[in-house]
């Protein structure tokens, strides 16, 4: 073969491999766009994450009604103290891991974990009438029947003792940040759920007037007790509620 032949040869193998290599790197790119997608579906509401997808912005939205539900561990401060980090950090990565899985099966959104501190909302992003009352409630039912069947992997004979709060209100939900996006939600709805929580009792859930109300007028097949006038913190004193369970005819 003569030296233009060579070159022809030459030039086909280059282009060959060129062409395998940019196979190669767009398989990647799409990989990487995959997992991108993945992990933003993680951070935000499918529905928030989908309209960022498509480039499109994502505003703040007031939504009038949904439910928050908020609990923590009692006595973790002092358990954490007793523990190495390490085993705080399995216990809270098993806690959570179980939790997460059950409220799957709720019309719900995890909103964040801060240390033992769990948020969860329903009635948005996208609303739900006054369904969210009724998730929520099961949900909290749910995750207390959980949390009576746990146990601690370093400290087995020590009982875990979960506090719930929940309440219904008005708030307002949006992105924030751009670097790690979250979800957040702002208003006094999400301060009287939080008040909820940390004035109820262990292994209780302690439900707002607000809540109470709802669920009576739409749900009754939950059984709810008075607890009774309780004085909170930036919100005065209120009548509140236990949730004690659902009977069976709950649709």
């Amino acid at each position: 073969p003569n030296i233009f032949d060579n070159m022809l040869e030459m030039m086909e193998k280059y282009a060959n491999n060129l062409e395998a290599l940019v196979d190669e790197r767009t398989d990647q790119l799409i990989q990487e766009k995959k997992k991108t997608e993945a992990l933003l579906y993680e951070m935000l509401p499918p529905y928030v994450a989908e309209q960022l997808k498509r480039g499109r912005k994502v505003q703040a939205e007031s939504f009038d009604c949904v439910t928050i539900y908020f609990s923590d561990i009692v006595g973790f401060t002092e358990m954490s103290a007793e523990s190495t980090p390490m085993q705080v950090v399995h216990l809270l990565n098993d806690l959570y891991t179980r939790f997460d899985a059950i409220i799957e099966n709720f019309d719900v959104y995890k909103v964040e974990t801060v240390g033992d501190a769990y948020m969860v909302v329903s009635g948005l992003p996208v609303r739900n009438g006054t369904t969210h009352t009724r998730e929520i409630a099961r949900m909290s039912l749910a995750l207390l029947q959980e949390v009576d069947t746990f146990t601690i992997a370093h400290r087995p004979d020590h009982k875990l003792k979960l506090r719930i709060g929940m309440h219904t209100g008005p708030c307002v939900a949006g992105v924030v940040g751009l670097k790690m996006p979250r979800y957040c939600l702002f208003g006094d709805t999400v301060n009287t759920a939080s008040r909820m929580e940390s004035n109820g009792q262990p292994l209780k859930i302690h439900v707002s007037p607000c809540t109470q109300k709802l669920l009576a007028e739409h749900y009754p097949s939950f059984v709810l007790e008075l607890r009774g006038e309780v004085d909170m913190k930036g919100k005065g004193r209120m009548y509140t509620y236990w949730l004690l369970g659902e009977n069976d005819s709950g649709a």
